[in-house]
């Protein structure tokens, strides 16, 4: 058991399971946790996709308005993202991601209200009130990605940090999948505001119970020694996520100012930047189904705003079984003897070839026909979506939050560019036909990042850092 003893905290926390003989499962409660979280997540995200169609009615929401208004979450999700790492590697996931949840709860039900001034002074106090809160919910979810990441590294060896990666990478499309037709269900029968206020209700719940639940490896009450052995033996920072719990390296790379020099490492590593290039291009597709998909369906294919919701939850189902597969597929190759270079890569570049079948969709009449080619297009993009796993394989042990914050900000800035680029597009041409060659494009530039750019993965390692 010296493995265990690698550093005091580790040790000590591990003294009462001696007695508990069999490895328990705790990590996968845990990953199922964060599954329902990322599911609240991406939900929330999408509220505006859902009921943007009834509020461009009410209101008289353009569609550049609407392109920046989906924008509002990114322009601050991005900008949030490398204090979000700061603070997760200084204060742990656990309270951050509380924190987190129950904020961007808060702003997503204020939603509900941001068109009332609207009756009094017109639609302009309505897309700024609104733009405000979308911005205020990018602001409080920015932790969030990068704590999952800080999470799987912590809870899951390497061979199956993949398949965990993949699980709640997944739950964007299970989010589209369970709450577009239920978030369209509640705008038809009882007004868009309704939705706003169920969601921000339910956030607050979860943030309650995430706070009560969520532990480190270390530190977590349920956990049996055979697991802690488990997580540890396979390459699991178990340790990580609690201030308290935290070895001397971390503590020396927050408490004595040294993020400037690893922002500059972790920017200049050709590794890592390919992987954030390939992370944007992926976004990309992320950004069009969580914003401009159901406008889509309404507007070039004018099915009503239920029918939409249904037809829109038929490829995030796919994109969800492919987001399994893939996770799956990368840590099957990878027991098998596979490098973990090829194990994550072929994935990546198989789904991503794939996602450019959406383009075809301009080509086709029949409803099902284009629902078939998206559902295809968000499978193979759900069998690429592996960047989080890359992530937890990559990142430096001391800066794993702050290296995934920078990650997720590069991805993130997709939904920055995307919902604006397609609302210039809609506006100027009045189809979505050189949208889908927007996005069907960056799938291909996923492709060639990885394959050219990445190189060899592997974790990164500093010995030069300053004393």
């Amino acid at each position: 058991m010296t493995k265990l003893a690698s550093s005091p905290s580790a040790a000590t926390a591990a003294q009462p399971r001696d007695t508990a003989g069999s490895a328990t499962r705790v990590r996968y409660a845990v990953l199922a946790m964060i599954f329902l979280i990322t599911t609240l997540n991406y939900a929330d995200r999408a509220t505006l996709s859902v009921t943007g169609p009834a509020m461009r009615a009410e209101y008289g929401f353009g569609a550049v308005q609407m392109g920046y208004l989906f924008s509002a979450f990114s322009w601050a999700y991005v900008l949030a993202q490398v204090p979000g790492g700061w603070l997760l590697d200084r204060f742990g996931p656990r309270r951050v991601y509380a924190c987190s949840i129950f904020t961007w709860s808060l702003f997503t039900l204020m939603q509900a209200g941001s068109g009332w001034g609207a009756l009094i002074s017109g639609s302009l106090t309505a897309v700024t009130t609104l733009f405000v809160l979308r911005f205020a919910v990018g602001l409080a979810e920015s932790p969030a990605f990068p704590a999952n990441a800080k999470i799987v590294a912590s809870w899951f060896p390497t061979a199956e940090r993949g398949t965990a990666s993949a699980v709640f990478n997944s739950a964007q499309y299970f989010a589209a999948m369970a709450f577009t037709p239920l978030m369209a269900a509640i705008t038809h029968w009882f007004g868009w505001r309704a939705v706003y206020v169920a969601m921000g209700a339910v956030g607050m719940v979860f943030a309650l119970v995430w706070v009560r639940f969520m532990r480190s490896p270390a530190r977590h009450p349920s956990v049996s020694r055979g697991e802690l052995q488990h997580i540890a033996d396979g390459g699991g920072l178990i340790d990580m996520g609690e201030a308290a719990a935290a070895g001397p390296l971390q503590s020396r790379t927050i408490g004595e100012g040294r993020t400037a020099f690893y922002l500059k490492r972790l920017l200049s590593n050709r590794m890592l930047v390919g992987v954030y290039v390939g992370q944007f291009s992926i976004n990309v597709l992320t950004y069009f189904f969580l914003t401009w998909f159901p406008v889509y369906l309404v507007q070039q294919r004018h099915m009503s705003i239920l029918k939409a919701g249904f037809m829109a939850s038929v490829p995030a189902l796919c994109g969800f079984a492919g987001g399994v597969l893939g996770g799956l597929l990368s840590d099957a190759l990878l027991k098998a003897g596979w490098s973990l270079t090829a194990a994550r890569k072929l994935p990546i570049i198989g789904g991503m070839l794939l996602s450019v079948s959406l383009i075809v969709c301009n080509y086709v009449d029949s409803e099902w026909l284009v629902v078939g080619l998206m559902a295809l297009a968000f499978f193979g993009k759900g069998v690429g979506s592996l960047g989080w796993a890359v992530v937890a394989d990559t990142a430096p042990r001391e800066v794993v939050g702050l290296a995934g914050s920078i990650f997720n900000m590069f991805g993130n800035a997709a939904g920055i560019v995307t919902p604006v680029v397609i609302g210039y597009i809609v506006e100027s041409t009045g189809s979505f036909n050189l949208a889908l060659v927007f996005v069907g494009l960056n799938a291909l530039v996923t492709v060639l990042s990885y394959a050219v750019v990445v190189g060899k993965i592997q974790r990164i390692e500093f010995h030069d850092v300053p004393a």
